[in-house]
């Protein structure tokens, strides 16, 4: 490293040390439990991040997702089986819950499986979205879920179901 403000390693840096300064202040602020009446002052400027400088983690998931041809791993829908579901009220902390089980009849192991519910109140006015999910279910192997419905009971009129999964 040079120390020449114009070297590309010296610009990021800086960013870096101005962000973590920055984020240590507001965390330090955050946990004093008063409002935050000191002043900060910053004696550089954050230079905004080029468009030919991906960001690392964004750039290895575009490469896995090109690495993907089509839905090859999406897992066909004949291969998850819903074995059935019931909506219940429990008397501890998760309250509303549609619980019931899923089958890979399959002949793969699935690296995911997931249970999507949408609720609706009792006009049909969808109140939200929950869902429960699985890493690593078997070929032949059976799942027990449990999706954990924030409503109150009495606002639950009715809901809907769906299964998916990706392959390992």
């Amino acid at each position: 490293m040079t120390g020449d403000p114009e070297d590309p390693a010296h610009s990021t840096r800086r960013r870096f040390l101005v962000l973590a300064g920055a984020g240590v202040s507001t965390a330090l602020a955050g946990c004093s439990g008063r409002p935050d009446t000191a002043e900060y002052e910053s004696s550089g400027t954050i230079d905004p991040p080029s468009k030919d400088e991906p960001n690392a983690s964004a750039a290895s998931a575009a490469a896995a997702r090109a690495e993907l041809d089509g839905h090859d791993y999406a897992v066909p829908l004949d291969t998850l089986a819903l074995r059935g579901h019931e909506l219940d009220v429990k008397d501890d902390y998760r309250g509303v819950v549609i619980q019931g089980s899923v089958e890979n009849t399959g002949q793969q192991r699935l690296e995911l499986v997931e249970v999507r519910a949408r609720v609706y109140d009792t006009n049909g006015e969808q109140l939200g979205q929950y869902l429960d999910s699985t890493h690593d279910l078997a070929a032949g192997a059976t799942w027990s879920f449990d999706v954990i419905v924030l409503e109150t009971p009495s606002d639950v009129g009715s809901y809907d179901i769906a299964v998916l999964g990706s392959l390992a």
